[in-house]
């Protein structure tokens, strides 16, 4: 692995942790961007990936997104983000969880992790054996926690509805198609809410069984996941894995929204203003799914419980309504408004 300076998506980030525990096999990253706001928050994410380089390439992503985050959500907390680098077969073992808990707890408090792909609030619990700075835990009586997923949702369709508004003029879902890209935890609560208001979903997950669940769920149908991203649409919502949004993707969309949960949907920069040159209306994805973080923030800093964590939530479509309006006045595509807002308030401007 080269070292990460000569990396396109390094971006000044604080710190790298690489970690390696031979006795249990763990192989992990741990990638604190900024903490101008506060600790380094960001969930870790289990992934086999083909080459290490993809794994640190991945960390340098979504650290430098969790910084943008929970600096537009308005957190008191910095970007940070772990990968654990997995076999082909995601092997998970309490030993591996303990050691990844122990390099958590020796950065003292500088990183705090929580739930993301591949990882559940079973593993937070074995996580915490470890160390204090983890989130996701289980919820306790009135308290805030658990699984961030259903946040990440709720804020996700809220960010939908908005852009439906803006971009069509409608108040509702209700007869509206969602190409819904991805079947896991947050694209099934943004398709439960969305089939709940009344709109007909086409789904596509690489697990066909997952997708065929989701779709008996909300009645929607199952379409193949390379055909999703270009069903004529009147939004497409990437709900799976990122860089997804190419200039060769961007060519063939037709919707005139793309508003989804997934994390670095923008393979590029670039890919942000060819979607505002075709007249996709875009929701910055670090924007409209804050739902999650906002929950592992309430329950880790312990300043509020249910009720500010649905306010907070309801508060990202005004965010994205903000950036929209900035983008309408500037020419400026709305990912890059953001961007430059998130920066400002990361003091990286």
């Amino acid at each position: 692995m080269n070292t990460p300076w000569g990396y396109p998506d390094f971006d000044a980030h604080e710190a790298l942790h690489f970690v390696t525990d031979e006795k249990s096999g763990l192989r992990a990253i741990i990638a604190m961007h900024s903490t101008h706001l506060g600790p380094a928050a960001g969930g870790t994410r289990l992934w086999h990936y083909v080459d290490d380089a993809d794994a640190l390439t991945d960390a340098l992503r979504l650290s430098r997104g969790m910084s943008y985050k929970n600096a537009m959500a308005g957190l008191p907390l910095g970007g940070g983000k772990a990968v654990v680098l997995a076999d082909q077969g995601r092997t998970k073992t309490p030993e591996m969880l303990a050691a990844f808990g122990q390099a958590v707890n020796s950065l003292g408090g500088k990183y705090v992790t929580a739930e993301d792909v591949g990882m559940s609030v079973a593993d937070m619990i074995e996580i915490s054996k470890q160390t204090k700075f983890v989130a996701g835990l289980p919820v306790q009586g009135g308290a805030v926690g658990g699984d961030p997923g259903p946040h990440t949702s709720l804020g996700v369709f809220l960010g939908i509805k908005a852009a439906v508004k803006r971009a069509l003029g409608k108040d509702s879902l209700n007869g509206l198609h969602i190409a819904m890209q991805g079947a896991g935890s947050v694209a099934g609560g943004v398709a439960r809410h969305a089939a709940a208001e009344g709109a007909k979903l086409s789904i596509a997950d690489v697990d066909f069984s997952r997708a065929q669940a989701l779709a008996n769920q909300t009645g929607g149908s199952v379409v193949t996941p390379d055909d999703i991203l270009f069903l004529e649409a009147d939004v497409v919502s990437p709900c799976a894995l990122g860089a997804i949004l190419t200039e060769e993707t961007i060519a063939r969309l037709n919707t005139p929204i793309v508003a989804g949960g997934a994390n670095n949907q923008l393979k590029t920069p670039e890919d942000g203003d060819r979607l505002h040159v075709r007249g996709i209306l875009y929701a910055p994805d670090y924007v409209i799914n804050a739902g999650g973080i906002i929950n592992v923030s309430t329950e880790y800093l312990g300043d509020g419980g249910p009720e500010l964590v649905r306010s907070r939530i309801e508060a990202i479509p005004g965010r994205l309504e903000q950036i929209w309006a900035e983008s309408q006045a500037s020419g400026d595509d709305p990912a890059a408004v953001a961007d430059a807002m998130a920066q400002k308030l990361i003091g990286r401007r």
